[in-house]
């Protein structure tokens, strides 16, 4: 994205007027797209957003397809535990699983029992913990530049997560990423919405709602932050349908983290 692709334009003046929030176009390289067009992943650009998102002190990350690119690891463990019935799903099938609970998930791309959806759980974390390596969910490009540049800044930085918190913490150690003051999951029979992760990384914190903002890449990390005030800047990474971020209310909408670090002046 150029210089032409700033948040705001200076008036004669000198001010930068403040935009309305980014959720109902995008900006691609041939202008404005309409509502609901989504973003493709090279267009290299953000769209209008509010330059009072890079004020706010804190920011919270979601960590599947957000922080690192774990859906190839995710879906070659889905697959070989859903072969094992005779399951078989492409990957635009899978792509459902990509944001939500796990076993919620499975039983949306599956067609199975929310028995059977808890014993495939079961076995894929299993399958997952034995064979999925670092190497395996790396950090997508530009995330690791855009940590070191908040933390230089003095912005706060947590994980909000749907994934379960304990194998979130496992996996941003092995990724040896030290940025994070918490990582707030899922917390079976304590923790199971997207909103009450966020909230938890609030509390981490000792913040309030109005000091974040929230990155994710699926409709539920825009939903879930909704419900707490927070605006969320939705990544189009892979798994979200296309106007999926604009539908949900994004406060903004970007193609990468190169973007995302535009939004948040890193």
């Amino acid at each position: 994205m150029g210089n032409e692709m700033m948040a705001g334009r200076k008036d004669d003046g000198g001010a930068v007027p403040a935009l309305e929030v980014f959720g109902s176009v995008g900006r691609t390289r041939e202008g404005i797209a309409p509502h609901g067009s989504g973003l493709p992943s090279d267009s290299g650009a953000c769209g209008l957003f509010d330059p009072s998102l890079a004020a706010r002190p804190v920011v919270l990350f979601d960590f599947d397809g957000t922080l690192a690119n774990t859906q190839p690891a995710i879906m070659r463990v889905v697959s070989e535990v859903l072969a094992r019935r005779d399951i078989s799903l492409t990957e635009a099938q899978m792509l459902p699983l990509i944001g939500p609970p796990l076993e919620d998930g499975i039983r949306l791309v599956a067609n199975v029992s929310e028995d059977e959806a808890l014993r495939i759980t079961a076995e894929y974390r299993d399958l997952f913990a034995r064979t999925v390596t670092a190497a395996d969910i790396p950090l997508f490009p530009g995330t690791a530049a855009l940590l070191d540049a908040l933390a230089a800044a003095g912005k706060r930085i947590a994980v909000a997560t749907s994934r379960l918190e304990a194998s979130t913490a496992e996996l941003v150690r092995d990724l040896g990423v030290t940025h994070f003051e918490a990582v707030c999951g899922r917390v079976p029979g304590v923790r199971q919405t997207k909103a009450e992760s966020i909230a938890a990384a609030l509390a981490a914190l000792d913040v309030r709602p109005e000091d974040a903002v929230m990155v994710g890449d699926r409709m539920y990390d825009v939903l879930g932050a909704a419900e707490l005030g927070i605006p969320c800047i939705g990544i189009y990474s892979g798994a979200a349908a296309p106007g999926e971020h604009e539908e949900a209310g994004a406060a903004a909408v970007c193609s990468d983290m190169f973007d995302v670090a535009r939004v948040l002046g890193a």
